[in-house]
C-alpha cells in the first residue's frame, strides 16, 4: 500500500493499514516536524477514535474548547456554546506525534521526497509512482492525502486545479490574552481570521485572505494593518500579541471547488478529497475520519471496483452534505454586509447557528 502525503489523513490511514499487517509506505515531501497552514482545532467527534487507537497526544496537556465567538467586520461579537466541543493542538506537534506512532507499527516512511506522478496500469492492475529521487515504485492501492493543492493535482488532470482561486491562507503562533476554552472567527473585508488555544499556553491564528488585497498592499504586514485591523478584535490581537514563528506559514490559491473522493483509481483523503470551509476549524476531524475510512475500505478486501465504490459511497454519506453546508454558509462571511447579517442571525436565530454547526460537524466515530 502507498500513501502519498503525510498529514492527518495520510498518517492515520498508514497507521491503521500497518497495524493490520499490511506492508505500507508513506511518502511525504517535507521532513518532520514542520508547520502547516491550519486552524489547529479538532472537534471531539474524533477524540474517541484517537484514544482507542492510542493516537491522542494526552501528554501535551491540550486545551478543551467549548465555545464559539463570532465577530463581524465591525467587531460586533456574539458567542454560542459548541455542542460537542473540541481541543486545540498544533500540526507541528500532532503530525510529528502521529509520525512516530506510524513508525512504531511498521510503516515505512520516506520524507523529503516528492511524488511527481501516479499512473494506474490497467494491464497490471497496479499503480506506478514516479518519485523525485528518480525511483519508480509499484503499489496495489494508493491513498492520495497530498493536501489542498499539489503539483500532483495537475499531473492527474484534476478539474479544480485549472480554476484560479482568490484566496490565501496565513498562519501564526502567538502568546496572547484570550480565552483558552473558545475558538473565535473574526471577519474582515475579504476574509476571516480564526484563533484558538493550542499546547504550551500558545495560540494559533489562521486567516483566509484575499490574494488581490495582498497584491495591492505589497506585503502581509501592510495588508493586515490596512484590512484586518479594521475589525477592532483583530487590531488588538495583532498589535498586542507576541508572535512566536520566525515567519508566517502561507499557502496560495486555496480552492473550495468540489473534488471527487476517487480519481484515477486513487482513494483521495483529507483536503485532497474536499476542503471544508473553516467555519469552526473542523477540517482536522474530517481528515482523520477520511483516513480511517480509506484504510477500512482497503482492509475490507474485495476487487478494486468494489473497494472504490464502497469508499466513494461512504465518503459521500459522511462528508458531502457537510461540505455543501459549509460552502453555502461561507457566503455569510468576509464582507461587511454579509458578516453583519450573519452576526444578527446567530444572535437572534440561535437555532440557525446550531444547524450550521451541527451540519458542518459529524457524530463521534
Amino acid at each position: 500500500m502507498a500513501i502519498v502525503g503525510g498529514g492527518l489523513a495520510g498518517l492515520v490511514s498508514a497507521f491503521l493499514l500497518a497495524k493490520s499487517g499490511h506492508s505500507t509506505l508513506l511518502i511525504e515531501k517535507k521532513n518532520y516536524p514542520f508547520h502547516r497552514v491550519c486552524g489547529e482545532y479538532i472537534s471531539n467527534e474524533a477524540k474517541g477514535f484517537l484514544k482507542r487507537e492510542g493516537l491522542f497526544p494526552g501528554n501535551l496537556n491540550l486545551p478543551e474548547i467549548k465555545n464559539f465567538l463570532f465577530s463581524d467586520t465591525l467587531g460586533n461579537p456574539v458567542t454560542l456554546p459548541l455542542d460537542l466541543g473540541g481541543f486545540g493542538v498544533s500540526r507541528y506537534e500532532f503530525d510529528h506525534f502521529l509520525f512516530e506512532k506510524a513508525k512504531k507499527v511498521g510503516v515505512e516512511i520516506k520524507t523529503g521526497i516528492q511524488v511527481f506522478d501516479i499512473n494506474f496500469q490497467e494491464s497490471e492492475n497496479q499503480f506506478q509512482l514516479e518519485l523525485s529521487d528518480g525511483t519508480v515504485l509499484v503499489s496495489d492501492f494508493v491513498i492520495g492525502a497530498f493536501g489542498k493543492r499539489s503539483k500532483l493535482d495537475k499531473a492527474m488532470n484534476r478539474p479544480f486545479i485549472e480554476k484560479r482561486s482568490p484566496y490565501i491562507g496565513v498562519k501564526y503562533h502567538v502568546r496572547t490574552d484570550f480565552f483558552r476554552d473558545t475558538v473565535a472567527l473574526h471577519n474582515f473585508e475579504g476574509g476571516y481570521c480564526g484563533i484558538n488555544a493550542i499546547e504550551e499556553e500558545k495560540f494559533n491564528i489562521c486567516y483566509l485572505g484575499s490574494r488581490d488585497q495582498l497584491r495591492e498592499y505589497g506585503s502581509l504586514e501592510e495588508m493586515e494593518k490596512e484590512i484586518l485591523w479594521r475589525n477592532p478584535y483583530l487590531k488588538s490581537l495583532f498589535s498586542e500579541s507576541e508572535f512566536l514563528l520566525e515567519r508566517p506559514e502561507v499557502i496560495n490559491e486555496i480552492n473550495f471547488e468540489p473534488k471527487k473522493p476517487v480519481e484515477n483509481h486513487v482513494l483521495m483523503a483529507g483536503d485532497a478529497a474536499g476542503l471544508i470551509t473553516p467555519l469552526c476549524g473542523n477540517g482536522m476531524a474530517m481528515a482523520i475520519q477520511s483516513g480511517k475510512l480509506a484504510a477500512e475500505c482497503i482492509l475490507a478486501g474485495g476487487e478494486r471496483k468494489l473497494v472504490e465504490e464502497k469508499y466513494r459511497r461512504e465518503w459521500e454519506k459522511l462528508f458531502q452534505r457537510r461540505l455543501w453546508v459549509g460552502r453555502k454558509a461561507q457566503l455569510l462571511f468576509g464582507t461587511k454586509n454579509s458578516s453583519v447579517l450573519a452576526g444578527r442571525l446567530i444572535k437572534n436565530l440561535p437555532k440557525l447557528a446550531e444547524f450550521i454547526v451541527k451540519n458542518t460537524h459529524g457524530a463521534p466515530f
